[in-house]
């Protein structure tokens, strides 16, 4: 959008990209076998949803449609968080690992917004 040439100068999504990476090389690894198909694939899922929601959006070059994508980029992560509690909860991963997994998810979300903000502002100049 307008002085961004790709969606990977988003801080919003080098931000979900980190958390994604995180993810996959610190946690996913400490999770059993056999939950391969189930909560591993959703914390997966739900990391890739968030970077690929923003990209999407940002490709739609339209504020409001942007918005949308964004908010359920702010959701994947929000699913994120909750995994990291189920997980912790059947003691595949530690509080330390919580820890951290809400600090990241907390940034990102809080680019997020800042990101959707912008674009309101920029979707209200513009029609007015």
């Amino acid at each position: 959008m307008d002085s961004f040439k790709t969606f990977e100068e988003l801080k919003c999504w080098q931000s979900c990209n980190e958390l994604k990476e995180y993810l996959r090389k610190e946690v996913l690894p400490k999770f059993p076998g056999f939950e391969k198909y189930d909560l591993y694939m959703q914390v997966l899922r739900a990391s890739r949803s968030a970077t690929a929601n923003i990209a999407e959006g940002w490709g739609r070059y339209h504020y409001k449609e942007n918005i949308k994508f964004l908010l359920n980029a702010r959701g994947s992560v929000a699913e994120i968080l909750d995994h990291a509690l189920e997980a912790h909860q059947c003691n595949y991963i530690d509080q330390d690992a919580v820890k951290e997994i809400r600090k990241r998810t907390t940034e990102c979300i809080k680019l997020i917004n800042g990101f959707i903000r912008f674009l309101r502002t920029k979707n209200e100049s513009q029609n007015t």
